[in-house]
């Protein structure tokens, strides 16, 4: 019987504790897929997760934003989830959860709340197919889990990112809604900000970015914002809420948009929209991190708030063809500031969290 190769993995065995690990890696199974880790980036999410804020996972082997190559095909596995042929060595991006289609969200179309989304993530290593998350040389794509072949020519290390921020992104601003007589503030510069500002953008609206970071401003003016507001000289809620009514005619934004995961940029941002505006949850996703929130303004100013969590699956191709068609339109290529070799994921995920970086990447060696 001959012997199937190992690979590395990164599990999580309580927050901040990490360990790397070296199993056998099976066979992907009739309708499974077996990868290589190109790259896996560090996403917001994986802070959470390694500080012990996520709600849901709390263990386990880490990744989730990530760029595969192809290695193993089960039997039944031909075509990627729009139909196009894969074969081994092609490069795939996969959505980080399952689609269950048969819970009671995913029956009532809401596929971004599937019961079953994380399935096969939060599992120790222990158990098979071992490979449960990206941070690893291997990652197991899964039965009812969503990918998409990359298109040709598009840079993998701008394409690593289309499976979760730029996705997230996508879905939440379509729920939202921004056109092109919109202005957009968005609250954080960090992937999911970049991102934002990039779409809105393109939907012709006209941007506005809160931050208080220099790498991070400078990044958002690089990727075309029109408007900054620097909250080191704007310190206070009032300052900031009057910076954005100046730059809107004296009315505030059409869109807000949250994606600082700071609990209270929530409260701040019914002070920067406009009464009968609209505002877009997605930053912050540890329950039990509280703020102060005035409900009576919210009320008197009649604004509308969307919250969004993951994508409908099929984002995931959209955001792929996004950065096809626009990678050279944006500094895609420079938005990851460093690469760590997978055995400096200690490292990748304190200088993440210290926002010495804004966005780290995790590359195997075998990537090579």
């Amino acid at each position: 019987m001959a012997h199937r190769p190992t690979g590395k993995l990164v599990y999580l065995d309580e927050p901040e504790e990490i360990q790397i690990e070296e199993h056998e890696v099976p066979e992907p199974g009739p309708d499974g897929i077996l990868t290589e880790v190109v790259r896996a980036n560090v996403c917001g999410s994986e802070l959470h997760i390694w500080k012990g804020h996520h709600p849901e996972v709390k263990e386990g082997v880490l990744g989730h934003e990530a760029l595969c190559r192809v290695s193993e095909l089960g039997a039944n596995v031909d075509t990627d989830y729009a139909g196009q042929p894969v074969a081994e060595g092609d490069l795939i991006a996969p959505a980080y959860f399952i689609t269950c289609r048969k819970c009671a969200a995913c029956q009532r179309g809401q596929f971004n709340l599937c019961e079953n989304a994380y399935e096969n993530w939060s599992k120790p290593p222990e158990e098979p197919p071992h490979f449960h998350g990206t941070f690893g040389t291997h990652y197991f794509v899964h039965p009812d889990q969503y990918f998409y072949k990359v298109p040709e020519g598009l840079d993998p290390g701008i394409a690593a990112g289309a499976n979760c921020a730029l996705s997230q992104v996508l879905y939440g601003i379509d729920e939202i809604g921004v056109g092109s007589d919109d202005t957009v503030v968005v609250q954080g510069a960090g992937g999911l900000g970049l991102n934002a500002i990039a779409v809105a953008n393109e939907r012709g609206a006209e941007t506005i970015v809160v931050e208080g970071v220099d790498r991070r401003l400078d990044r958002a003016e690089a990727f075309g914002v029109d408007h900054t507001v620097d909250f080191r000289e704007y310190d206070t809620v009032e300052a900031r809420a009057e910076r954005v009514a100046d730059l809107t005619g004296g009315v505030g934004a059409d869109v807000g948009i949250e994606v600082a995961g700071v609990p209270a940029a929530f409260a701040e941002g019914i002070h920067l929209v406009r009464k009968g505006g609209r505002y877009l949850e997605m930053g912050n996703v540890s329950p039990g991190q509280m703020a102060d929130f005035d409900p009576g303004l919210l009320t008197r100013r009649s604004i509308r708030i969307e919250s969004a969590v993951r994508y409908d699956p099929w984002y995931l191709r959209k955001a792929l063809a996004f950065l096809d068609d626009h990678a050279d339109d944006y500094p895609y290529d420079r938005l990851i500031d460093t690469e760590f070799d997978l055995l400096d994921v200690g490292e990748a995920l304190e200088r993440s969290e210290s926002r010495d970086v804004t966005r780290a990447t995790l590359v195997p060696e075998h990537a090579d």
